[in-house]
């Protein structure tokens, strides 16, 4: 797997979510390093791209309540297990699920595979609510994908909370998993 600094040379056949994933870090002035892979679909086959950025690619799920009126976006070390009913509690929601598909493309423009915080700049209403397990912090540096899932950025756990989280507009909820 290559490592590049930067956005692609070539945006050519990447789809616009990802491209606005690095106008966004270019904006903010983030540097941030990035591998082109294969489609991950699960956190094993993100550990060796976590490796090649040197930054722990985040879990990211997208949940919801039972009525499916509130939605989260859970930030979470790779190799921890998500137990629903130790988040529900911290959250204080009585249950939690996994959100489904339409929602997920409807308020952050994602797909299955693809959920990341940087999906959070399509969510202009603000409907989603990030939820950060403070482990994940204590790493200097985090990866994610730029809203799909054949590219995986790592930048600063710094910039992550310095400059864009407040860009995003979604300040978080912090937890411990």
């Amino acid at each position: 797997m290559d490592v590049f600094s930067g956005r692609p040379a070539d945006c050519a056949g990447r789809e616009e979510v990802e491209q606005r994933s690095y106008d966004l870090l270019d904006r903010l002035g983030i540097d941030y390093l990035r591998a082109d892979h294969e489609p991950a679909l699960t956190m094993e086959d993100c550990v060796a791209i976590g490796q090649a950025l040197d930054a722990p690619v985040c879990k990211n799920l997208f949940l919801c309540n039972r009525q499916k009126t509130s939605f989260y976006l859970l930030l979470m070390e790779g190799d921890k297990p998500f137990k629903t009913k130790d988040l529900s509690a911290q959250l204080g929601i009585a249950r939690l699920s996994f959100a489904d598909e339409e929602a997920m493309g409807r308020l952050l423009a994602l797909r299955p595979g693809s959920v990341s915080p940087l999906g959070l700049a399509n969510d202009r209403e603000k409907r989603v609510q990030l939820v950060i397990d403070r482990s994940l912090l204590a790493h200097p540096r985090i990866g994610c994908h730029p809203c799909r899932n054949t590219s995986a950025v790592g930048f600063s756990t710094d910039d992550f909370l310095q400059k864009l989280l407040p860009a995003l507009g979604h300040p978080p909820v912090y937890v411990r998993l």
